[in-house]
């Protein structure tokens, strides 16, 4: 259900109209966004704007704005229409929180060694996964948050992966396929399909886009070793950027390569090993030592790089930081492959066979699921 908002003050200039809503927030919309976003220049079918920058005044004015019956609505001084803009969108576009309908924020877990996975992170038979949409949308909603979630009791079939995540997103091919394997071969093409430990990272650094969410579905569990690690890539990123901002900056700021090379593939990106947004905010971290191609040489601050490179590996290898976890026949984990980072502990391919399946998620695909299941069970979607 919608929840509603309020606003507790208005002011207007010629320029602006301030809002402070009900929760605190104070938003600040400009004349000129406010004409731009009108609603009567959009098509009212798919909402797609009807018109262009230039079409609209160079600098619009405001004469009033007053708020009724949940509508905010604009006089102009230079020109003789008037428009409506709905509180609850307005509040939406505040980061204001209305309806559920925005992206979940991550919560970042820094204390993985503590973590309880069947408490602390969501689970879900795969049954319900697919005829309670109800559950699948807390389910997702975890996912976003936590940026890993688990679904249990999935047939080991060859088939069952792909059955299993169709509700969730979109499958992405690579050079694997559609699908890809993971167990031991006598030559492995990556070591990830060797018995050898792997440290934490994340995958596909190299390819560009990076893939956006990970699926590994458990065919078949090693009694002795194998267990799956997971740790938040965000928290460990913002851990650091506390003990030590200057290599936070350093990470966040220097281009690194990737490179994959086999048979049938030879990929290379990049990018750095922290990435954020234009607000400064973590949208990724990139952490793959096997992948890592050497740095250009004229590097004008290289020992500052490995410096800063080498104190966020050492945190990776924490065992606080750490979830350690195995799985069983049939479990399924789905992780945002941006931001948690997965790694295994060693095992014997010749005493115990292990083998998992596993599959990408592009992100756009995962994150619309989830908006358009919210808008299903809210009743805001349009048939």
């Amino acid at each position: 259900m919608t929840k509603p908002v309020h606003p507790r003050a208005l002011r207007t200039t010629p320029d602006t109209v301030s809002i402070e809503w009900d929760d605190g927030t104070l938003a600040h919309y400009a004349g000129i966004w406010l004409r731009d976003n009108r609603r009567e220049d959009r098509d009212p079918h798919n909402g797609q704007r009807l018109i262009d920058i230039a079409d609209i005044p160079l600098e619009p004015k405001i004469r009033s704005a007053t708020v009724a019956d949940g509508t905010l609505t604009i006089e102009w001084a230079t020109e003789t229409h008037r428009d409506g803009f709905d509180l609850e969108w307005l509040a939406a576009r505040a980061g204001v929180a209305v309806d559920g309908s925005l992206p979940p924020v991550p919560v970042p877990w820094l204390d993985g060694a503590a973590r309880d996975p069947h408490q602390d992170f969501a689970w879900l038979p795969s049954t319900e996964l697919h005829r309670d949409p109800v559950g699948r949308l807390g389910w997702l909603t975890r996912l976003l948050e936590d940026g890993i979630a688990f679904v249990s009791d999935v047939p080991c079939t060859p088939a069952a992966l792909l059955g299993t995540v169709a509700p969730l997103g979109r499958v992405s091919e690579t050079n694997y396929g559609s699908v890809f394997d993971v167990r031991a071969e006598p030559v492995p093409s990556n070591l990830a399909y060797s018995d050898l430990g792997l440290g934490l990272h994340t995958d596909n650094p190299y390819r560009d886009p990076v893939p956006g969410f990970q699926a590994l579905h458990v065919m078949t569990a090693s009694p002795d070793g194998g267990d799956s690690v997971f740790a938040d890539g965000f928290a460990l990123a913002d851990h650091l950027r506390t003990l030590d901002a200057q290599s936070f900056e350093v990470l966040s700021q220097t281009a690194v390569p990737f490179r994959y090379v086999s048979a049938d593939a030879d990929l290379h990106a990049e990018r750095p090993l922290i990435e954020l947004s234009l607000r400064g905010r973590l949208t990724a971290v990139h952490y793959n030592n096997r992948s890592i191609a050497p740095l250009p040489i004229d590097g004008r601050n290289m020992q500052g790089f490995y410096t800063a490179y080498r104190r966020f590996a050492t945190l990776l290898r924490e065992p606080r930081h750490q979830f350690v976890h195995k799985l069983r026949d049939g479990d399924l984990v789905v992780f945002d492959n941006r931001r948690i980072l997965h790694g295994r502990t060693a095992f014997s391919s010749a005493c115990h066979a292990r083998h998992l399946r596993g599959c990408y998620l592009t992100r756009d695909s995962v994150l619309s699921e989830r908006a358009l299941l919210h808008r299903r069970l809210s009743g805001t979607l349009r048939s």
